[in-house]
């Protein structure tokens, strides 16, 4: 057969495989980690938006564990995102905020945690509780805002 070649270089116009490496190679050089993990939170953020099944044909694609995944690991890097790339660090809070909102709206469970505005905690420490027995609060008053606003904190799935 004309022109097959079994593992030779290409003849012709083409590119040889240590061109391509080359190319390859210079184009690694200019990527920045802080772009791909750009990248990768848009990425899930869209994912975990689909998952939710609230756009008009993805019905099917609901998944609501998914979207808790999608949800958590975007958390898990936006500290990174603070220090490496702070002018992205908005858009992304307002996108991961409309995900959790969905996420609610699709019948995810609701946990304490802290919002998208706050820091993950570090590490499990003490409780600082009383240790005697906890008084029920009182509901709050017409137009009193309740015990989560209060708290300025929101529930984050997983955690």
């Amino acid at each position: 057969m004309e022109g097959a070649t079994s593992g030779a270089a290409p003849t012709g116009g083409g590119p040889s495989e240590e061109e391509l490496r080359q190319v390859y190679e210079q184009q690694i050089k200019q990527v920045r980690v802080e772009q791909l993990l750009l990248e990768n939170v848009v990425t899930l953020l869209n994912l975990g938006m689909r998952r939710t099944g609230l756009a008009p044909g993805t019905e099917d694609e609901r998944d609501v564990d998914q979207v808790r995944v999608a949800i958590e690991s975007v958390r898990a890097v936006l500290p990174l995102l603070e220090s490496s790339a702070p002018q992205h660090v908005g858009p992304i809070r307002d996108a991961l905020s409309q995900l959790q909102m969905a996420f609610v709206r699709i019948g995810g469970s609701r946990q304490g945690a802290p919002a998208p505005d706050q820091p993950a905690p570090k590490a499990p420490g003490p409780r600082q509780e009383s240790s005697g027995p906890s008084e029920p609060s009182a509901p709050p008053k017409p137009g009193e805002a309740g015990p989560a606003q209060r708290s300025g904190r929101l529930w984050v799935p997983g955690q």
